[in-house]
């Protein structure tokens, strides 16, 4: 079984959305590979937030387990005020200057926790970094990042809100007063930099952003090889709609569970396996590739 996903003939089911603890995720990526194997799924990716330090983890799993591994990304990005999350599958994870500007990212995710945390202080909520590597319950290794799940899975230790759910409705969305917007690239620029370093730049859950003629911009002015169509957070309204949309644009259809495992015993965003797509799309997003 080849781990990278190139195998054109490739049938089943793959989850092309799955994050680790290398970012916000609950389990090692090995760990986002056996459930996908166990779920008897063709294939998973992994697309941590601006890392791909769980990687080569995963490509080891699926040699262990005999199922193919996609190696992927999920880029921050935000345009006209708009945070906007952009996919890069069979990226090169040794890319050097990719990587380079992943870790430019991730200075840019610190210094925004930083700033979140000076937020919920000054709203008597009392959090340091200290407290939120504590409550992740171990040393946070290099190239990984914390994110608002792990500030809010310390507001929960702390007592201050019951619930992940809670402590970013009350807090840390966008709009709340914990929530902190800082300079992003755009999402052209995450294109382009997953195009460079060999790899296919998808739009994540576009209906998460409340947008359509932003999204329909991006697309025309951007040129993202595919979008996300399925996601758990998408309904069937929004499905028929991007299913539209690419259609329209010609645009690779992808989908994926947004699976970071559960916290309190809630999972977010839905389960690993729970959203899917034909292993078929692995095809086409290998081929749609900027070969190096």
């Amino acid at each position: 079984m080849n781990t990278t996903g190139k195998e054109v003939s490739l049938t089943g089911r793959c989850d092309l959305h799955t994050h680790s603890l290398s970012s916000d995720g609950m389990q090692p990526s090995s760990e986002n590979v056996r459930i996908a194997s166990e779920k008897g799924l063709a294939a998973v990716a992994l697309t941590d937030h601006d890392t791909v330090a769980g990687v080569e983890e995963a490509l080891i799993a699926g040699e262990k387990y005999g199922i193919t591994v996609v190696p992927g990304v999920e880029i921050s990005t935000r345009l006209e005020g708009k945070e906007i999350h952009v996919l890069g599958y069979y990226i090169d994870i040794r890319d050097r200057e990719f990587l380079t500007r992943l870790e430019t990212l991730r200075r840019t995710r610190e210094e925004r926790n930083i700033r979140i945390l000076e937020r919920l202080n000054d709203l008597e909520l009392v959090v340091s970094m200290e407290d939120v590597v504590r409550v992740m319950g171990r040393p946070l290794e290099k190239d990984e990042t914390i994110g608002r799940p792990h500030i809010a899975d310390a507001l929960v230790d702390k007592g201050y809100v019951s619930s992940m759910r809670e402590a970013f409705d009350l807090y840390l969305a966008e709009g709340k007063p914990g929530f902190v917007s800082v300079p992003r690239v755009t999402p052209e620029d995450a294109f382009a930099w997953i195009r460079a370093a060999g790899g296919t730049p998808v739009i994540a859950h576009p209906g998460l952003y409340g947008n359509d003629d932003l999204i329909r911009k991006l697309i025309e002015h951007g040129h993202p090889a595919g979008i996300e169509v399925y996601h758990s957070d998408h309904g069937p309204e929004e499905e028929k709609r991007y299913l539209a949309m690419a259609e329209q644009y010609n645009l690779i259809v992808t989908g994926g569970s947004d699976f970071h495992g559960a916290r309190q015993g809630v999972v977010f965003h839905g389960d690993l396996g729970s959203v899917t797509v034909e292993a078929s799309v692995l095809s086409e997003l290998y081929q749609a590739r900027s070969v190096k």
